[in-house]
């Protein structure tokens, strides 16, 4: 392929890599595992960006045994010429100078994703060694970087070369990445499961030497096969799905579209590659127009007549990949998480009306059942408002006198407040004896907590244990929450450390992830960790809380002493004084803040888990068994 002017004079050069290594935060977001992987992304991010271009059709991820990432793809390969303003290789000017590349050249790079657009020269900085490996023009170069960018050896030609492409390798700085340097094999799996979804035909590789894993990603029908992912394993309303990829005003705009028999949406949006989490204006027009040509089609049909659907009715089952490319997106914030750009939402908003408008004038049987899929989301989401009413009406009568009887703490200052739900009228009497009641609330939980992701709307409000938390929370649900009114920052999950504990953990989650996901979002949602063992010898007396930290104290604290140990198999085992000084003592306590960085990955693993499909169910267990260290933690 030719190399479409793809030179030194299409590298613009911005500014210097300075702050890089003294604020990586503000360039990868943090330096926790998170930021580690976005390594990753900004290499491969680049190579996608070929593709878009058209001039790659397969990457290759290695994660050595020495723990380094090697990218390979078979773009055009890095231009290796005399840059004209840095004076250096193109190549080490792209590796050591930030934000110079390509794709801030429209004649390089028409569409290009890019979380930040740093790429390469931010890995340098947050690496101990990087090298890179051009193909390009008949030969092969190589350059290395070391110590965090600031050296680099002179551009190397190691001689004739048929092949087009880059091979990028580096290994993170331990000193940046304090907490793990360690990558793990699941998350990049899924990352490049869904980039391989958004380019139909681009063959994404991933190989793990240290575990001698090799796993190929390649979908000739793209966000198509997205759409089967996302509902296999549930029923589809529907035989067909609706596809439509055309452009507009120079926008090209990817829609897939299909109804399944959930009680929940399911609308991912992607610009340039780069999901869109907030939404935004693609969205918004994709919002628009499915309504809009579902309510012509009623108003056009006998047997529907003076039906008039709201988006609420027609959302419920709703499958959707949306996925635009264009020249110049602007989003709201550095995360790129909201499309802001008018003009998306007229190109997906004018393409989706006219073609899903056809797909259900030439598909009558679909569109009768997806018809009648939406009647009864109707239904439902009116019996839901009036149990939703019925909910505040009896919070507000009863001042939460409710089944689950919450204690309340003391303080009205919700920055300061924390609500324990808690496994049993046991744990909870402990709880509410042990607890600080200054800024401590105690909400007991009988039973297990009802699975809401098998459920409709209406059922899981009628339940006392769901109109117990809710009440107590205060914020409301779904479209409904409001943030304003939460009562409490830290809301406190504590069960039992076994099986069934895990369990009930599970199920709150589902909750508040169907239900009231922004509280996850804003990070208000926490895991009581209690311990699970208890050692003493005389008046020694020590917890631990994994069996790593129990062998450690028999073999240090405890060694040459007579000592018993305690199996602690539920929370109703320790009395007061041990609940607090183990679990919720602020000064000594351990909690895991529960995050959603992923939401594909969490919709799975609900769906998966707590779906109504037994063999979906067991097959996720199976593919994901090995990922798991300890049940009881």
């Amino acid at each position: 392929m030719s190399n479409n002017k793809y030179g030194a004079n299409q590298i613009q050069v911005l500014e210097g890599l300075e702050a890089v290594r003294k604020r990586p935060g503000m360039y990868i977001g943090n330096t926790n595992k998170n930021g580690l992987h976005h390594l990753i992304w900004e290499i491969l991010d680049n190579s996608v960006d070929e593709a878009l271009a058209g001039f790659c059709d397969e990457v290759t991820i290695v994660i050595t045994e020495e723990n380094e990432i090697i990218i390979k793809d078979n773009g055009r390969g890095i231009p290796v010429d005399i840059h004209p303003k840095t004076k250096k290789t193109t190549l080490e000017t792209i590796f050591t100078v930030l934000h110079a590349g390509g794709k801030f050249d429209e004649s390089a790079y028409k569409i290009s994703g890019g979380l930040h657009g740093v790429g390469a020269s931010v890995v340098n900085a947050l690496s101990l060694y990087v090298e890179a490996i051009v193909m390009r023009d008949g030969k092969m170069y190589k350059q290395y970087f070391s110590e965090g960018g600031t050296k680099a050896t002179p551009l190397e030609e190691l001689g004739a070369s048929d092949q087009n492409g880059t091979i990028v390798k580096f290994k993170p700085d331990p000193e940046i990445f304090k907490e793990t340097t360690t990558f793990e094999f699941k998350i990049i799996q899924t990352k490049i499961k869904q980039l391989a979804f958004l380019n139909k035909g681009l063959k994404i590789n991933l190989i793990d030497q240290k575990y001698d894993k090799h796993l190929s990603y390649c979908f000739e029908d793209g966000i198509k096969d997205y759409i089967k992912e996302i509902n296999s394993g549930k029923e589809k309303i529907g035989s067909e799905i609706f596809y439509v990829n055309e452009l507009f005003n120079k926008i090209d705009v990817e829609v897939a579209i299909q109804y399944n028999d959930t009680y929940d949406e399911n609308i991912y949006s992607f610009c340039n590659n780069i999901f869109t989490s907030e939404g935004g204006t693609h969205e918004e027009g994709f919002k628009i127009s499915i309504l809009k040509a579902i309510n012509y089609y009623v108003g056009n049909q006998k047997n529907y007549k003076g039906k008039k659907f709201i988006f609420d009715d027609i959302k419920e089952g709703l499958c959707a990949v949306i996925s635009i490319k264009h020249v110049d997106p602007l989003y709201e914030g550095q995360t790129k998480a909201k499309l802001s750009n008018l003009d998306a939402k007229e190109a997906v908003s004018n393409i989706l009306f006219e073609n899903f408008k056809e797909f259900l004038l030439k598909n009558p049987n679909d569109a009768k059942s997806i018809i009648e899929k939406i009647i009864i989301s109707e239904k439902a989401r009116k019996a839901a408002q009036r149990a939703r009413e019925d909910t505040r009406r009896k919070s507000a009568i009863d001042n939460f006198s409710l089944p689950g009887k919450l204690a309340d703490c003391e303080s009205k200052d919700a920055e300061t407040s924390e609500l324990y739900l808690v496994e049993g009228d046991s744990a909870g009497g402990s709880a509410k004896i042990g607890r600080n009641r200054k800024f401590q609330a105690i909400l007991s939980l009988r039973g297990k907590v009802l699975n809401v992701e098998k459920v409709k709307q209406a059922k899981a409000f009628e339940n006392n244990e769901i109109q117990s938390i809710i009440a107590a929370i205060g914020t409301g649900v779904k479209k409904d929450l409001n943030l304003n009114k939460l009562r409490y920052k830290k809301i406190v999950i504590m069960t039992d450390a076994d099986v069934d504990g895990a369990h009930i953990r599970v199920l709150l989650l589902t909750f508040f992830y169907r239900y009231m996901k922004e509280l996850i979002v804003n990070g208000n949602i926490y895991i009581a960790q209690p311990p699970l063992y208890k050692i003493e010898s005389g008046k020694n007396v020590d917890y631990a809380y994994s069996d790593l930290q129990l062998e450690v104290l028999k073999n240090d604290k405890y060694k040459d002493l007579k000592y018993v140990i305690q199996r602690y198999k539920g929370l109703g085992e320790m009395d007061a004084i041990q609940l607090w000084e183990t679990t919720m003592d602020p000064s000594r306590r351990t909690m895991l803040q529960i995050k959603v960085d992923d939401a594909f990955m969490a919709n799975e693993v609900f769906s998966s888990l707590m779906g109504e499909n037994v063999e979906m169910r067991r097959n996720f267990i199976t593919e994901n068994a090995q990922f798991v260290e300890n049940i009881d933690i």
